[in-house]
């Protein structure tokens, strides 16, 4: 009977330990939550401005062209309402400021983490969320660095200067532009140009159009419309009827270059390469002109798609 009855102490014991450890976890929470709320109450109703916004290598461009701009504004308005600029309504509009877990927080529909919170600035950790679950990859390695309008003035500068690529920014152009220019028939050497190519018609013989695949439902930002530049193309009074897709490699002389295309019969691949080109050299060359894709000014090796139709 005693040896049971010590045994029964014994669990209780084990369990009483065991509900401690559970709770722990969410004391740590809750004391989180409540500093947060005292870090916002003190920069409540300060107006910031994003001035940097980059990867964690300290760059706002990437190996494909795509760069990172600073563009938010923010308030916090209260300790779960953030108001935030939007250049659609030329207003600040209110979102609600949802808490997730540890210092990862939702508004406008983007996730961040909140990494410092002061009266002169602030960083956040632009997160990508599928099914719940944080992107352990280079969407989630994004750094948004924020200062308030007040300390803005006294560095005696603006956010227009602040917001301008880096030296190294302009340092890692450079040496893709190298690259694409050793490698100009390769499109794994190009890259997008931040002002993508422009094709400019010559004379009514050839009309132009530049395609836009902004879906931001789908998540497909403006960012895909000078990553991914498409044109749709036709050509009166051409030899024959045709249509064809196609991509075309456009180096720094605004010279064209055939790229990838689609064909299902590897015996017919030489014949439609050669049509595929002599459209280039034949049309295109003589009808257009051909301004290269252009980064921080500098004219460089990129990419686009066509969509070409002839009209005997």
């Amino acid at each position: 009977m005693h040896m049971r009855y010590l045994s029964f102490l014994a669990f209780c014991l084990i369990i009483t330990l065991m509900s401690c450890q559970q709770e722990k976890p969410a004391k740590k929470e809750i004391k989180e939550i409540k500093d947060f709320k005292s870090s916002i109450k003190s920069v409540k109703g300060i107006r910031y401005t994003e001035v940097k916004r980059r990867f964690s290598n300290g760059l706002s461009f990437d190996t494909t062209g795509f760069q990172q701009e600073p563009s938010w504004i923010i308030e916090f308005y209260s300790a779960d309402t953030i108001l935030a600029w939007d250049p659609v309504q030329q207003k600040m509009q209110g979102f609600h400021l949802h808490y997730d877990h540890k210092d990862v927080y939702n508004f406008a529909k983007e996730w961040f983490r909140f990494k410092s919170v002061n009266k002169d600035s602030l960083v956040f950790q632009r997160l990508q969320v599928n099914d719940k679950a944080i992107a352990d990859d280079i969407r989630s390695d994004v750094n948004m660095t924020f200062y308030a309008d007040s300390y803005i003035k006294k560095l005696h500068t603006s956010a227009a200067d602040l917001q301008r690529p880096s030296k190294a920014d302009t340092t890692f152009i450079k040496q893709m532009i190298d690259r694409a220019e050793r490698n100009p028939t390769n499109a794994d050497s190009v890259f997008a140009g931040r002002i993508p190519v422009q094709l400019i018609p010559r004379d009514n013989r050839i009309q132009v159009e530049k395609i836009s695949t902004v879906d931001r439902l789908n998540g497909r930002t403006e960012a895909y419309d000078y990553l991914y530049p498409r044109f749709r193309i036709v050509i009166p009074g051409a030899y024959k009827d045709f249509g064809y897709e196609f991509n075309v490699l456009v180096d720094s002389a605004g010279k064209m270059r055939l790229g990838k295309f689609y064909m299902n019969m590897d015996e017919y691949k030489e014949t439609r390469k050669k049509v595929l080109q002599g459209i280039i050299d034949v049309y295109f060359a003589n009808l257009l002109i051909i301004k290269p894709g252009t980064t921080l000014g500098l004219p460089h090796s990129s990419e686009i798609t066509v969509s070409v139709k002839g009209k005997k």
